[in-house]
């Protein structure tokens, strides 16, 4: 039994064992339908893909609230991808609350960071990477995480005991390279494999207009590096999980409608020299634009990283530019469109329509599309070239 499983029978124990004063149950399900708008590289992947996904959540307090059991599960079915056939425990979490402190054990969900682009400094969970392309989607990571609350800000200490491995598309997938990675057989640089235990701290405090936070990790790096390895499926890539430690900071500033965005990192690996990247921009919203109750964000930002075209993931001297449509009616209704420059391969762009509304109190649609522009064989997403997608999701909340 792994640690992830112990974790969850003993959260599970104690919420069964307490009188609780307060029960909340919810649920999301989807269907969702991705339309691909070229023909595949691969004759195994198919020109569209359906799935279904379902989210429950259950939250227990008491003591007056002061401490709290929430557990959060996720599954998803998919039509084409084995891979992306998966179920994860999000969150099962014990709260409790001090008079200025507060202690969370079990497994949880944390997210740092300002920008839209990129998420340089969101290090604690590793990303569900058969979920979507844009990485914001993570999976649940076992920790105990006690906060400090003071006049001078906030300090996180977490202690992260076992890593889970970053999900892949499988060989019927899309968005995917034209070699398969090989899942059952990752290397770790630590002998203790993916029950290395990390350590992280984090100062966040408001001061004026500033949202500020300063963030340290020593652990095991969530994102993989790739070996080519012969077996009997032919030619895979194995992934490599190597050690690191990084030092973050965010900031967020808010000046009339004004929102200015930074985050930077250095990082340390015993695999590469220590390197800097950053994203850093502004939003900037018209309000009631056109005599209505419609607002307009203008979003620009920039993302540079120190490593150039060695660097494992995209974003290393990219423009963003983006605008938000925010209708202000009752149903709740966004759109958001945006465009990705890459300056080290001309050639190579990106675009994206992620957009919702509510059909009523218990039913929303949504559209996320992706489009890319790639001729450069040795950009990144030079796989993903032909994979052009629109998807549509009908959600179903109670």
């Amino acid at each position: 039994m792994n640690s992830l499983s112990k974790l969850s029978i003993t959260l599970l124990a104690l919420s069964a064992s307490c009188a609780f004063a307060e029960t909340q149950v919810s649920v999301k399900a989807a269907a969702d339908y991705r339309i691909y708008l070229q023909d595949a590289m691969n004759p195994q992947q198919a020109d569209k893909q359906f799935s279904l996904f379902v989210e429950p959540e259950i939250y227990h307090s008491w003591n007056d609230d002061l401490d709290s059991v929430t557990f959060k599960s996720f599954y998803r079915w998919d039509n084409q991808d084995d891979e992306r056939s998966h179920g994860d425990i999000r969150e099962l979490m014990w709260l409790h609350v001090g008079d200025d402190w507060e202690l969370r054990t079990g497994i949880g969900s944390v997210y740092w960071g300002q920008t839209e682009s990129a998420h340089l400094v969101d290090v604690i969970n590793q990303t569900d990477g058969v979920e979507a392309v844009d990485g914001e989607d993570k999976l649940g990571q076992p920790m105990l995480n006690f906060t400090l609350l003071r006049e001078w800000g906030a300090v996180d200490l977490f202690v992260l005991p076992g890593f889970r491995e970053r999900t892949f598309s499988g060989e019927q997938g899309r968005l995917r390279g034209p070699i398969l990675v090989d899942t059952d057989n990752p290397q770790y640089e630590s002998s203790d494999k993916d029950n290395h235990v990390d350590f992280a701290v984090r100062w966040s405090h408001s001061i004026d207009v500033w949202e500020l936070g300063v963030s340290y990790f020593k652990g095991t790096s969530r994102e993989a590096s790739f070996r080519p390895v012969v077996n009997q499926a032919g030619v895979t890539l194995q992934p490599y999980y190597g050690q690191m430690s990084q030092v973050g900071v965010d900031l967020l500033a808010v000046i009339d409608s004004w929102i200015y965005k930074f985050e930077g990192i250095v990082r340390d690996t015993n695999d590469s020299d220590n390197y800097f990247a950053i994203t850093t921009g502004f939003e900037y919203t018209s309000v009631g634009v056109f005599d209505s109750v419609w607002d307009i964000g203008w979003l620009m930002e920039y993302q540079f990283d120190e490593r150039g075209k060695e660097a494992f993931s995209p974003g290393q001297n990219d423009l963003m530019l983006g605008s938000r449509l925010v209708l202000n009616d009752v149903d709740g209704t966004e759109v958001l469109l945006g465009m990705v420059q890459d300056f080290d391969y001309s050639s190579s762009r990106s675009a994206f329509v992620e957009a919702s509304s509510r059909i009523n109190d218990n039913w929303k649609w949504r559209v996320d599309a992706r489009f890319f522009s790639v001729s450069d064989p040795q950009d990144l997403t030079y796989s993903f070239r032909q994979d052009d997608y629109v998807e549509m999701s009908l959600e179903y909340y109670f």
